[in-house]
């Protein structure tokens, strides 16, 4: 009786539970951006602990990641690549290209709530230019800004930047800069709150506490070495399309070894890991074939750097020995399995030159780095000769500095090898961990080193501003007086002396053999078929706020233009056709019908919970009843017992 009983309380609780909306999952789903249901977290892998989330300081792809996702500039650039409005709902040019004036959106606030203006991207501005800041990116985006020298020797309010009033925002450049509005999307230039950041010091962009943002959403949780939480921003309005916004939060595991990530994916922990382990790159399908795994170009090169500051790099002809040593075709297409590419020069594909469409590397010299391997071999060991290390007799050892992801250490091991067997040479592998590795590299505590850039824009200067003297991101510390004054002569509204300075100026630097070119790098990860609204961006980042888990949505473009031409028409009614108004008619009976279902919705789901209380009651007033039995056979058992006993 009494397993009879549990059975019935056990099936009225399930049926309670289930009339009440309990789920078995942790994680709800939807089937596509317009529904309510959506899912309420995603879960990525993009990286380690990131070194800094400050925007000014950043200058990798892990912390821009999570920068883009918690910040919005004045532009963005949008799923088509495309400059388009962010914070700034619009901006003009003057005829001579100097002055730049943004107009920003009404209403624009912080994820604290308070309010944002024109005076914030003017503070911005100017603490990017400060030197005590130490911004690396500070020349490439406001070196062509009037008043950045001054700045740049202790005096930020010289910077040409103003809030005229709230809702406007001006700069004037010393020199026309076409790509300006590139660097205004750029997340160097993301407004951060000035009395958030003088309270705190650097300290304020590490803890959720402080970490006051403008964008999408905005974090509410850091573990240190775990995870990055960020939350839907209630307060936000800038370039996105709220509407589209529709996960409540994303979750990012900082994870640096590939194995702990490729284990969140096929456990289904994480939805997209960027940190693939090499070894399981043949096993896996393309998502071409319909699988999973994801492989696309970027702008990017993979070099080497050297320690110019170190007396073995002083001669070209080592440098030139170590960049031809190594057999491009080999490590591209063997070592790293065909996921990137041979680079011969420094520019990458898809940079374009003067008029727009040609290659910028098409119009390159060819001399530097032949493309036949042993006729680059002979003239290495050629080299290593005439700078005295016939056969490598005498030179000293060397190292190279890594982090350990992706092909990096198999990468390094091949530099090894090939050092020693065309050279004669030894290196030696030192691996570091992501957090050390960059901080590492660019105080210049290494002798060799991994390194690479991803452009930031379409712009050959990206790349070649990078070895100029004066900038942060100098890491190997070239500095040749000829090359800068070439780059500042870059600097001219006239496009095509301004590429013929760009193009003498790369000639100049492979010349000199400054770095090491490797590959042309691709972006390969792991991404479930079930999240949608994520693209990846040819500058190396994955966009996440319209991310969504479920089935694709229906391209709703046509409704988005159907509403939008219905708005648009509103204040002149005689060009409204019949059809639009039809249409207009049926999308309001949808709605009204969609509502009636809701609310049918609704009253089955009361009539499920009353029925659930009923059988709740029911099952408890049979509990009860069959107490009331139990103890009525238990009073007759003792009255039989006592009679049996008196017999």
């Amino acid at each position: 009786m009494k397993k009879v009983l549990a059975f019935v309380l056990a099936a009225a609780m399930a049926f309670s539970m289930v009339a009440c909306g309990g789920s078995g999952s942790g994680t709800a789903t939807g089937t596509g951006t317009g529904d309510a249901a959506a899912s309420s977290n995603i879960t990525v892998q993009l990286g380690p602990n990131p070194e800094t989330l400050d925007p000014a300081l950043n200058s990798t792809i892990d912390g821009g990641n999570l920068i883009l996702t918690t910040f919005e500039g004045l532009l963005i650039i949008d799923e088509n690549n495309q400059v388009a409005p962010g914070q700034a709902e619009s901006y003009e040019v003057s005829e001579d290209g100097l002055t730049w004036t943004f107009h920003l959106r009404e209403g624009l606030k912080w994820s604290d709530g308070s309010d944002l203006d024109a005076t914030d991207f003017e503070y911005t501005y100017k603490r990017v230019a400060d030197p005590a800041t130490a911004a690396p990116y500070s020349a490439t985006v406001l070196g062509m800004v009037a008043g950045y020298e001054e700045a740049m020797n202790g005096d930020p309010d010289a910077l040409q930047v103003k809030a005229v009033d709230p809702l406007t925002f001006q700069v004037t450049l010393s020199y026309p800069c076409t790509y300006f509005d590139k660097l205004a999307a750029f997340a160097t230039l993301n407004p951060v709150q000035q009395e958030t950041v003088e309270a705190n010091g650097d300290a304020w962009a590490t803890a959720p506490e402080t970490y006051i943002s403008n964008g999408p959403y905005y974090m509410t949780e850091w573990i240190v070495g775990q995870q990055i939480v960020l939350t839907k921003n209630p307060y936000y309005q800038g370039g996105w399309d709220s509407s589209k916004i529709v996960t409540d939060t994303i979750t990012f595991l900082l994870m640096e070894d590939p194995t702990a990530a490729y284990t969140a994916f096929q456990t289904g922990q994480a939805s997209l890991v960027r940190d693939v382990p090499t070894e399981e790159i043949p096993s896996l399908v393309r998502a071409e074939d319909g699988g999973e795994f994801h492989v696309e170009p970027i702008m990017a090169t993979s070099y080497v750097s050297m320690n110019l500051n170190e007396e073995i790099f002083s001669d070209v002809n080592v440098r030139k020995a170590l960049s031809l040593a190594i057999d491009r075709e080999r490590l591209a297409n063997t070592i790293m399995q065909g996921t990137y590419t041979p680079a011969y020069k420094l520019n990458a594909p898809g940079i374009t030159d003067a008029d727009g469409t040609t290659l910028f590397m098409d119009n390159a010299s060819d001399e530097w780095i032949p493309t036949d391997y042993e006729v680059a071999k002979k003239m290495a060991q050629d080299a290593l000769a005439e700078a005295g290390y016939p056969g490598g007799e005498g030179f000293p050892i060397i190292s190279y500095t890594t982090n350990d992801a992706g092909y990096n250490k198999a990468v390094a091991e091949y530099l090894q090898s090939c050092y020693k067997e065309a050279l004669g040479i030894t290196m030696e592998v030192e691996i570091v961990e992501w957090s050390s590795f960059t901080p590492q590299r660019r105080a210049g505590d290494y002798l060799m080193a991994r390194n690479g850039w991803v452009y930031d824009y379409n712009d050959p200067s990206n790349m070649l501003e990078l070895f100029m003297s004066d900038n942060g991101n100098n890491d190997g510390k070239y500095a040749n007086p000829e090359y800068d004054k070439l780059m500042e002569e870059s600097q001219i509204k006239d496009v095509d002396l301004r590429f013929e300075k760009l193009h003498a100026a790369e000639e100049l630097l492979m010349s000199e053999y400054a770095m090491i070119p490797l590959v042309y790098s691709n972006d390969f990860w792991l991404q479930s078929n079930d999240l949608q609204g994520v693209w990846h961006s040819p500058y190396g980042y994955w966009y996440l706020q319209y991310a969504y888990i479920g089935e694709p949505a229906a391209d709703d473009s046509a409704d988005s233009a159907s509403v939008a031409a219905v708005d648009s028409t509103a204040a002149d009614s005689a060009s409204v056709d019949e059809s639009a108004v039809s249409a207009a008619e049926s999308a309001v009976s949808a709605a009204e019908s969609a509502s009636a279902a809701a609310e049918s919705a609704v009253s089955a789901a009361e009539s499920a919970v009353s029925a659930a209380e009923s059988a709740s009651a029911a099952a408890e007033s049979a509990v009860s009843a069959a107490e009331s039995a139990a103890d009525a056979a238990a009073s007759q058992a003792d009255a039989s017992t006592s009679a049996s006993s008196a017999a």
